[in-house]
């Protein structure tokens, strides 16, 4: 059984999605501790225990996994109190507040990143990876991808994405920085919905050969046909890099919570893997410079290539199973 929330992003995410039973549970983040906040929330906790202790009886789960946020408190203190084993998983570096809650009620937190178990001193922990989707597993012939873009099969080839919360003011830079070298690369850029026609408008007036998009749905032939990518730092995103040895330019969401972005991109930073540059740093000149600077470089693309693939969890999805397994015995 899948549980979701009540958000609409939740619903477009589990459409036609046939493998689960799937319930949705009313949920409420903390926002606040002012009393309106507090009382909303224990309101709302309220109601999605009685849920899910009704969807319990019915189902009568053996363990119950939580991916984060407030929403999994509810079946997490439920599974509990029914006395099965309970798991949450932070794939980030620095967790937010709603895993910080949940880990006091689990048997095992499952963790991203090792660098993330500072912050639950308290609980009892296992480090398993970032699961991927499966058909990012699916295999990809680099020039095929490359084809299917409409892009040539054999020049370097530049992935950009912004990510789901934005990235208007990369996508400007980063159209900017190409003209000086459409000689060298070619772009497949996803810039969300608002970008797409300026963005493409530009690299066309630029003469940059480029794919422009406002999202990739098989994002295994995005990935597939890069070199290089420019990304957020979000821990699904960096793990999918890092799943295609992509190397890559990190420019972290600066309005993430706790600043977490920037200590996911650290690590891929420190590793070798990955080029750290803040939002505010990361004009078309110093991109342009960034990029120059691992073209440059015959030896060091395939060395942060290799890197980045040596910081891929390796089967994340079949660890966290028998890691839950294994409590189930």
């Amino acid at each position: 059984m899948l549980l979701i929330s009540e958000k609409e992003i939740d619903a477009v995410a589990t459409k036609g999605c046939v493998n689960f039973r799937i319930e949705k549970v009313v949920g409420e983040g903390l926002q606040s501790k002012s009393p309106l906040a507090l009382l909303r929330f224990w309101m709302k906790l309220r109601a999605a225990k009685k849920r899910c202790a009704a969807l319990y009886a019915d189902w009568n789960p053996s363990a119950v996994l939580g991916m984060g946020g407030f929403t999994c408190f509810a079946p997490i203190l439920v599974g509990r109190k029914r006395k099965v084993p309970t798991f949450v998983h932070e794939s980030n570096a620095i967790p937010g507040r709603a895993n910080k809650l949940n880990a006091r009620y689990v048997t095992r937190v499952l963790l991203g990143f090792e660098e993330c178990r500072s912050h639950f001193p308290k609980a009892a922990c296992e480090v398993v990876g970032t699961p991927i989707r499966s058909a990012l597993n699916q295999p990809v012939n680099k020039s095929d991808a490359r084809a299917a873009f409409g892009l040539s099969r054999e020049k370097t080839t530049l992935l950009v994405m912004g990510g789901s919360q934005g990235a208007s003011g990369i996508n400007k830079r980063v159209v900017d920085a190409m003209p000086a070298l459409a000689e060298r690369l070619q772009v497949i850029h996803l810039t969300g919905k608002s970008d797409e026609v300026s963005t493409r408008e530009a690299y066309a007036k630029a003469g940059v050969q480029a794919h422009v998009a406002a999202f990739h749905h098989a994002m295994q032939e995005a990935y597939g046909a890069a070199d290089i990518a420019i990304a957020r730092s979000g821990a699904a995103s960096l793990t999918e890099l890092s799943h295609f040895s992509l190397a890559s330019i990190l420019i972290p969401y600066p309005f993430a919570a706790d600043d977490h972005q920037t200590a996911n991109a650290l690590i891929f930073h420190k590793a070798g893997a990955g080029v750290l540059m803040r939002e505010g740093d990361a004009s078309a000149t110093e991109l342009r410079q960034a990029i120059t600077g691992i073209l440059d470089s015959p030896t060091r693309l395939d060395e942060m290539s290799r890197k980045a693939h040596a910081l891929a969890s390796t089967n994340a999805a079949e660890v966290v199973a028998d890691t839950i397994l294994k409590h189930c015995a």
